[in-house]
């Protein structure tokens, strides 16, 4: 790609992770390297058992140790934030096409990764990179920079009823 734009796929709805995938999986039918960053997150996941498939063109690594409810431990501090380090090298080097950074927005509103330094490293990358950024609560500044906002909203969901996670639904 000549130039690469900034997304950010954000809000209470469901989905967001769902549609950065979908997007990883066009660009690798067309031939783009896809990294995906998955930031909080420590589970494998039907995505990840499917994207084995394409390991030629996507590559996924997750930097979490699981959902965080409540105030983070220094653990996930340092996953997190070592993670942050590994992604800000790829997207400056410019060896993929397209670089996901799912539930990045979270660890922002978490106080993780520093909103400004997040903000440093996205202009920092290589001109033709492409970022999707991932994850309730993407602030005012990152939705500024970004190209592209999407808000996922819920109207519906099967949840208030009591349907839990199903696997290749939900995970």
């Amino acid at each position: 790609m000549q130039k690469g734009y900034i997304q950010i796929y954000t809000g209470d709805g469901k989905g967001k992770t769902t549609a950065a995938l979908g997007l990883a999986l066009r660009a690798a039918g067309a031939g783009l390297k896809v990294f995906i960053a998955q930031f909080i997150k420590n589970q494998l996941c039907s995505e990840h058992i499917a994207l084995e498939r394409f390991k030629d063109l996507i590559t996924i690594k997750q930097y979490g140790t699981g959902f965080i409810n409540g105030k983070p431990k220094s653990e996930d501090y340092e996953i997190i934030l070592q993670g942050f380090k590994e992604v800000a090298e790829i997207l400056k080097n410019g060896d993929f096409d397209l670089v996901i950074l799912d539930e990045i927005n979270l660890a922002v509103h978490l106080g993780i990764i520093s909103e400004d330094e997040l903000i440093k490293v996205l202009k920092e990358k290589a001109s033709n990179v492409e970022v999707v950024l991932t994850g309730r609560g993407a602030s005012q500044k990152l939705i500024e920079i970004a190209d592209l906002v999407t808000e996922m909203k819920e109207i519906k969901h099967y949840y208030i009823k009591g349907v839990l996670a199903r696997k290749g639904i939900e995970y």
